[in-house]
């Protein structure tokens, strides 16, 4: 693996330095040069191990048979004993316990989990927690959001104006829904490539395709051709990384410089994603309704006889509107109907804008009681006919959500060219839809267009989503180890190519790979499972210099890494200590408090982020409003991921704000003293029970000998010096120093690492 990725490298390497350029395409090339792009591409670069069918390795045999609770124990114990080495000791049950919840759920396990479990704790009882947690609806909310990094999940459009993408949330909400039903991976794959292309297509399915749609957009380019295809470029790299874990995107302006990608594949996957239209009214952003062929038939049938009623009974009211005009400009009459209706009534249906036609029908039966005494009899009974017809259209008109996603408005699909340099400007030969030529020895047979779509993507998706993809199932099983160990088998999760960094194990992630496909059935929750179920996940975070000192790294597993926890995390932790966590799940977002130094630069502030509302904030941090262009500060400096582009891993980084904004900000701040409330209530007033209690909630532990002396001896010195120096609040001086406790326990470091 790493000698071809080396001669990758040099050949590359050695022409760049001899000023050769590497393969591009010019005006005049022929579209026989594509054939031969694709011969470029050997049986050396398809033996690249990733690219090779998933088989099942045999488990290998272990000295220390003990130790092996399931196969991954065997091949991690295995290359272990090959060193000599041994695996690090069990965690402790506390450790295990928060471990376990926070991986799953995202919060730390309440009180009565932990009196369950940690009263007779045994490997049995903790392998019925997490059957437990696979079960709870927390479970969706903190996996969904592992998703949404992927698919560069936000709420805006970026750019100038940022404007709000509408409807978008229901594609959360369908992300949370699946994980939490342990939808096979296989169909969530199919539904978020070619929902809508689906047999069955549903209202779930077409919310599913907003998958493309949730990159960055520029409603006001410069060049409009050239930003066609960077939303293009944008939808396979969120594909190509997402779904396959290749860097395809790098080829759109010659040939991988390392990769066995051809600009071709790049410009096949471009012609797999060209008939996908954006919906759209001038530089406003539309959203579409979402549901069956049928349903959707349906509806824009009674939409288009709604319409042509609307403007039957807005002809038959024009005379009496004109009278009604007349009146008001003599002052003789007075109407409760607002100017900018009352300014459409006598124009022509036809020459009014889309929104105006929908003014009018949305104040439509004000219209007409305040102009039937002005009409002539027939007029008038004509527009109560017409009110009444609307009125039944719409109890039968089926009741479909909008949802946020592109639309093939044809079975008919565009001519794809591919561009000469990644330029729109400078087409060159016409590309057929196809797949990576290095990922298959021949390409699949494209569905024939339906009557409604070119069905390209559904052909592509199946083609992704079939068990013999030597990639898919590799990079999501891949995927989930990364989020229960700090970092995946291949540490380079988006990138299985032979510039990405080669397996530690390959042979648990074939084998774990075809379990997951064949024994789990594309089952998600079943692949937790079976990874927290091992001694391997298991293990303390205690380290071995002599290990550390030869395997740094911990490539070889002997111990489980510390991992941080995201912000979403951690805000929620603080919230569920502090007993104000609202579990109130989907619809639209809530909006998390910003400081108003953030909001000073805008205009106007009110628009940009609405006023704080702190108990619909305190819902789960997965609901929280993301704008692109207004990063809420908490969220920002904590790491959340970049979300103009697919993230695979988030950044963790340790800055001095962090540490700022942990022990000064708002939000902990206002939870602190929450949890001083809750602490004097469900503890009681003696000092000792509140701390002990403290512990349990934010640490899942009972405090040590010495950190409950350190702690009583700290709140009898706070409370003294409160009494010296009154609270303005008129707080108690041991409510006082209560809170300052509450302060530096929510700042531990315990807060933000598992264990």
């Amino acid at each position: 693996m790493i000698g071809q990725a080396n001669s990758h490298w040099t050949r590359a390497s050695l022409l760049l330095l001899l000023g050769i350029a590497l393969p591009a395409w010019s005006q005049d090339k022929p579209a026989d040069e594509l054939v031969r792009a694709d011969a470029s591409v050997t049986d050396e670069d398809r033996e690249h191990w990733a690219f090779q069918a998933v088989k099942r390795p045999a488990v290998p045999e272990t000295r220390q048979t003990r130790w092996v609770r399931n196969e991954i124990d065997a091949f991690i114990l295995h290359k272990l004993e090959r060193r000599g080495w041994h695996p690090a000791e069990a965690a402790s049950a506390n450790a295990l316990l928060r471990r376990i919840s926070l991986d799953l759920v995202g919060l730390p396990p309440t009180l009565q989990q932990q009196d369950l479990l940690l009263s007779q704790p045994s490997p049995e009882a903790f392998d019925t927690y997490i059957d437990d947690l696979l079960a709870d609806k927390g479970y969706g909310e903190r996996w969904g959001r592992h998703w949404l990094d992927l698919v560069r999940f936000a709420e805006t459009n970026g750019y100038e104006r940022d404007a709000g993408k509408p409807s978008v949330w229901r594609f959360r909400d369908y992300v949370i829904r699946s994980f939490n039903d342990d939808k096979p991976y296989d169909r969530f794959v199919l539904e978020q490539l070619a929902g809508d292309e689906l047999d069955d297509a549903s209202t779930e399915s077409m919310i599913a395709t907003g998958f493309y749609r949730l990159g960055p957009w520029d409603d006001e380019p410069a060049d409009f051709p050239q930003d066609r295809f960077d939303q293009l470029d944008d939808m396979l790299n969120a594909t190509s990384q997402t779904f396959l874990g290749i860097t395809l995107a790098c080829a759109r302006c010659h040939d991988h410089k390392f990769e066995a990608y051809t600009q071709h594949d790049y410009y096949r996957m471009i012609a797999v994603l060209d008939p996908l239209q954006r919906p759209q009214s001038g530089r406003t952003d539309l959203d579409s309704p979402a549901g069956s062929v049928a349903e959707v038939a349906k509806l824009n049938t009674a939409r288009a006889a709604i319409s042509s009623q609307r403007k039957q009974v807005h002809q038959a009211y024009q005379a009496g509107a004109r009278l009604l005009l007349e009146k008001l400009k003599a002052e003789q009459i007075e109407t409760s109907l607002p100017e900018n209706v009352r300014s459409l009534l006598v124009k022509e249906w036809g020459t009014l804008t889309g929104d105006e036609q929908q003014r009018i029908g949305g104040q439509l039966a004000q219209i007409v009681k305040e102009l039937s005494p002005l009409m002539e009899p027939v007029a008038a009974e004509t527009c109560q006919q017409g009110l009444k017809q609307i009125e039944q259209l719409r109890k039968e008109m089926p009741d479909l959500p909008n949802g946020y996603f592109y639309v093939e408005p044809s079975p008919q699909p565009p001519i794809t060219h591919l561009l000469v340099r990644g330029s729109a400007s400078s087409p060159g030969p016409v590309v057929q839809p196809g797949v990576p030529t290095v990922l298959t020895r021949g390409q699949p047979e494209f569905l024939a267009a339906s009557e409604r779509t070119t069905r390209r993507r559904l052909t592509m998706a199946r083609w992704i989503a079939r068990p013999e993809n030597p990639l898919t199932a590799r990079v999501i099983v891949n995927r989930i180890w990364q989020h229960h160990f700090g970092a995946g088998i291949v540490r380079t999760p988006s990138d299985f190519g032979v510039m990405g960094t080669p397996p530690t194990h390959q042979q648990l992630l074939d084998w774990l790979t075809h379990w997951f496909v064949h024994d789990a059935n594309w089952s998600m929750k079943k692949l937790h499972r079976l990874i927290m179920t091992s001694n391997a996940y298991r293990m303390s975070t205690v380290g071995n210099d002599k290990y550390y000192d030869e395997d740094p790294e911990n490539l070889l597993l002997w111990r489980k890494p510390y991992v941080r926890l995201e912000v979403e995390a951690i805000r929620d932790s603080l919230l569920a200590i502090s007993g104000k966590l609202d579990r109130t799940m989907y619809g639209p977002s809530m909006y998390p408090f910003v400081p108003s130094e953030a909001l000073d630069g805008h205009a106007d502030k009110r628009s940009i982020w609405p006023a704080f509302d702190e108990q619909s904030a305190n819902r789960r941090t997965i609901y929280a409003y993301v704008k692109r262009s207004l990063i809420v500060p908490f969220l920002e400096v904590l790491d959340l991921c970049d979300t103009t582009r697919p993230a695979p891993e988030r950044l963790v980084t340790s800055v001095a704000p962090q540490a700022l904004t942990m022990f000064n900000g708002d939000f902990v701040n206002r939870q602190a003293g929450y949890l001083a409330d809750r602490l004097v209530s469900e503890a009681g007033p003696r000092p000792v029970d509140q701390v002990r209690l403290a512990y349990r909630l934010a640490l899942s532990r009972f405090p040590s000998g010495q950190e409950k002396r350190v702690t009583l001896e700290f709140l009898e010195q706070e409370t003294e010096l409160a009494r010296r120096q009154p609270d303005q609040a008129g707080m108690a001086p041991e409510h006082v120093a209560l809170v300052q406790f509450c302060r530096i326990l929510l700042n531990l470091n315990e807060i933000v690492y598992s264990d």
